[in-house]
C-alpha cells in the first residue's frame, strides 16, 4: 500500500463521501441523494466544494483548510430562508460526526471540524435560494 503524503489529504473528498452516507444529512435535506459536489436537482441540495481559506501551517503533517458548504433550495423558491438555514446547520453538524468515526485505513485522519465564519444568505442572481458556511477541517496524512 502506498503511504499517503499531506498532498492525498483531501477535505472534501473525505466530506463528501461522509454526508453522501450519513443519515442525519439524509433526514435534513428531505431524502437521499442530496449531496454531491455540484448544484443539482433533487432539492433541497447540499454542494460540498473547496474553501476560500484555511491554515496550511507548514506543509509538513497537519493542516486546517476550509471547505464550503451551500445548500440550495428549489429555484421556484421553497424551502424558505429559514428552513433552508436550519438544513445547513443540521447538516454542518451531521459533518462534525465525522472527527468521532473509526478511521479507514488509506484515508486521511481527521481530528477537527468547527466553523470558520458565518452562516451567509446569498440567494443567486435568479433568485434560487441559498445559504452557505464554512468549516475548517483539521487533518492529517
Amino acid at each position: 500500500m502506498t503511504e499517503l503524503t499531506l498532498a492525498d489529504a483531501d477535505p472534501v473528498s473525505a466530506l463528501l463521501a461522509w454526508l453522501q452516507e450519513s443519515t442525519a444529512a439524509a433526514e435534513a435535506l428531505g431524502g437521499p441523494g442530496r449531496v454531491s459536489g455540484i448544484s443539482e436537482a433533487p432539492w433541497p441540495h447540499l454542494r460540498i466544494s473547496h474553501g476560500p481559506g484555511g491554515d496550511l501551517r507548514d506543509l509538513n503533517w497537519a493542516i486546517a483548510p476550509e471547505v464550503t458548504l451551500e445548500v440550495y433550495g428549489d429555484p421556484g423558491g421553497w424551502p424558505g430562508q429559514a428552513e433552508l438555514r436550519r438544513i445547513l446547520l443540521r447538516c454542518a453538524r451531521a459533518a462534525q460526526d465525522l472527527v468521532e468515526a473509526p478511521h479507514v485505513p488509506g484515508q486521511p485522519v481527521i481530528s477537527g471540524i468547527k466553523p470558520s465564519g458565518l452562516l451567509v444568505w446569498s440567494p443567486l442572481v435568479d433568485g434560487q435560494p441559498r445559504w452557505l458556511m464554512n468549516l475548517s477541517v483539521t487533518l492529517h496524512p
